[in-house]
């Protein structure tokens, strides 16, 4: 279950952030056209996205703890930049997926997408508290 809430919860940041134009992301869905597509799409790249965070993500921030001592956590701004990279070059080898510009405008789209993750998070965690008390 919780699995499936961060998909949607990934899926819905992506969206935001693909809205957002100066970012130069975008969201390519298959096949083009209509709402429903996109929002398969949407999904899949967000089940993409969470995988890659829950494998890779875990790998390299593991590796790269002396980088957060040393920058005072600004690495993972970077870190996370790069599993978002590297969620639309997977997506890519299907033709359709998350499009980014610039590897700078990847780092903020990153930023915005763990923003709103966390707000999410904020909001659906007291749910869960409550729900493993009863």
């Amino acid at each position: 279950m919780r699995f499936l809430i961060r998909v949607i919860v990934n899926a819905f940041a992506i969206w935001v952030v693909s809205l957002i134009t100066v970012l130069e992301v975008s969201v390519t869905p298959y096949p083009p056209g209509g709402m429903v597509p996109l929002l398969v799409t949407l999904l899949a790249i967000g089940a993409v996205f969470a995988i890659v965070n829950t494998i890779v993500g875990t790998v390299v921030k593991i590796v790269a703890i002396p980088l957060y001592i040393l920058t005072l956590g600004l690495i993972s701004l970077v870190i996370n930049g790069f599993l978002l990279w590297l969620t639309a070059w997977i997506t890519g080898f299907w033709g359709w997926g998350l499009a980014l510009g610039g590897f700078g405008w990847t780092i903020v789209a990153a930023f915005l997408i763990a923003v709103i993750n966390a707000v999410f998070n904020a909001i659906l965690r007291p749910q869960r508290q409550r729900d493993r008390d009863r």
